[in-house]
C-alpha cells in the first residue's frame, strides 16, 4: 500500500479548480504539492456518501483493490472514474480511506 493523496472536502472555490462532470465533483491538482494535499467540492447531485462529501479521507494505491476491501466496510464499491483506474472507499474509524488499483502497476 503506498500513499497518495489526501482529499479535503470543501463547500467554497479554491484555486485551480479541475471540474470532473463525470464524477459531479471540483478537484484540485494533487501533484502540484509534495504532500498530496487535493481539495474537493461535491456538487448538489453527487451521488457520493456523506461521510465522504464532508470528512477528509486519505487515498492509498493497493495491488489488489479486491483482495483489499475483502472483509471490510465498503462505503463505495469498485468502480473506474477513469481509464486505467479502478477506486473503492472503505470505512475505517468513522473515516472514508479511499483505496485504487492501477492498471499500469508502476504508478
Amino acid at each position: 500500500m503506498k500513499f497518495n493523496h489526501i482529499g479535503i472536502p470543501t463547500k467554497d472555490k479554491f484555486e485551480g479548480e479541475i471540474d470532473l462532470p463525470l464524477l459531479k465533483m471540483t478537484v484540485s491538482d494533487h501533484e502540484n504539492n509534495p504532500y498530496g494535499i487535493q481539495w474537493q467540492r461535491y456538487w448538489d447531485d453527487a451521488p457520493y456518501p456523506e461521510l465522504v462529501k464532508t470528512v477528509p479521507h486519505a487515498a492509498f494505491v493497493v495491488d489488489n483493490i479486491v483482495q483489499e476491501i475483502e472483509g471490510k466496510n465498503v462505503i463505495i464499491p469498485p468502480n473506474s472514474p477513469s481509464e486505467g483506474l479502478v477506486v473503492a472507499f472503505i470505512e475505517v474509524n468513522g473515516v472514508p480511506i479511499e483505496l485504487m488499483e492501477y492498471e499500469n502497476k508502476s504508478i
